[in-house]
């Protein structure tokens, strides 16, 4: 399956597999909203103020979905799309065989499944990529699309986590202020920033109200690991709408604050946590982090 070129003004292609969208467990009529449904259908909201404004354009947010065979043919997957106003207009059909290749063909900017292996098999293709599990009492979320991102290890790479881990905390703040000036390695969600921001100043160009918020909750310090943080969105012209530096204290309380519709984090323990407090969140398998 060759893969496509992606050029500046294409979609934003996320894959979404049929077992995060819907609950596929309980074949009800219509089935019940996954644990992607929030995610999708903030989606789905920001395409309609966008083709209010740019009619003609089609950097909109294009939603691939990821079935088994079998899932495929479901007639209540089929109905349910209809019955909740899902615009789903390319169904993949991924059977037994490697993802890879059908994310590669689509140009997935990010791909969310219930498959832990699949989810890291992308990663390790270079295709943003997490894993999402069901989330109990989910938070009342709001229309505006809101996502919230980890920074080393999601957005950045594991370069400083790695001497985090290693070496410890004092080692860790040598190395920031010392490198306070190189900004970091791209993680493996840089270039979903990146294509929100991108869709973010369509709506500044046109001084309309951005239905989309992003959001940076990270574990770093105000002290040590902030300056390192802004030299690299500088370096790479690229911000988020509101920072959170909690020094290593819980995540939870925060996030049931902002009530994203999605949380990356490359730690489970932030996972569970978030989850815990109502969060959805993917969990990133990328880097050290995987190893404590």
């Amino acid at each position: 399956m060759a893969t496509q070129e992606k050029s500046l003004n294409d979609a934003i292609t996320i894959a979404v597999s049929s077992q995060t969208l819907f609950n596929m467990k309980k074949k009800s009529q219509p089935l019940l909203p996954g644990v992607a449904f929030p995610f999708v259908k903030a989606l789905m909201n920001v395409n309609s103020r966008l083709r209010e404004l740019y009619p003609d354009s089609k950097e909109l947010f294009d939603i691939v979905l990821m079935t088994n065979n079998q899932d495929s043919q479901d007639e209540h997957l089929i109905n349910s799309i209809s019955h909740y106003g899902l615009t789903i207009e390319k169904p993949c059909m991924i059977g037994s065989e490697s993802i890879v290749g059908h994310l590669k063909f689509y140009k997935t900017d990010l791909y969310l499944s219930e498959d832990s292996k699949k989810v890291k098999e992308a990663i390790e293709e270079g295709i943003a990529a997490a894993t999402m599990s069901a989330c109990e009492n989910e938070l009342e979320l709001d229309t505006e699309l809101r996502v919230a991102f980890d920074g080393d290890g999601v957005l950045f790479s594991d370069e400083s986590e790695i001497i985090f881990q290693t070496e410890g905390k004092e080692a860790f703040i040598e190395n920031e202020r010392a490198l306070v000036n190189r900004p970091l390695e791209q993680g493996p969600l840089k270039g979903f920033l990146q294509a929100l921001v991108k869709l973010q100043e369509k709506f500044i160009v046109k001084k309309e109200k951005c239905p989309i918020r992003t959001y940076l909750v990270t574990s770093r310090d105000n002290e040590g690991g902030k300056a390192r943080v802004l030299t690299t969105f500088k370096s790479w012209n690229l911000k988020v709408d509101k920072e959170y530096y909690l020094t290593g204290t819980p995540k939870g309380p925060t996030l049931q604050k902002i009530r994203p519709h999605i949380f990356f984090d490359d730690k489970m323990s932030y996972i569970i946590e978030a989850q815990e407090l109502g969060t959805i969140a993917a969990h990133v398998p990328y880097g050290i982090g995987q190893k404590f």
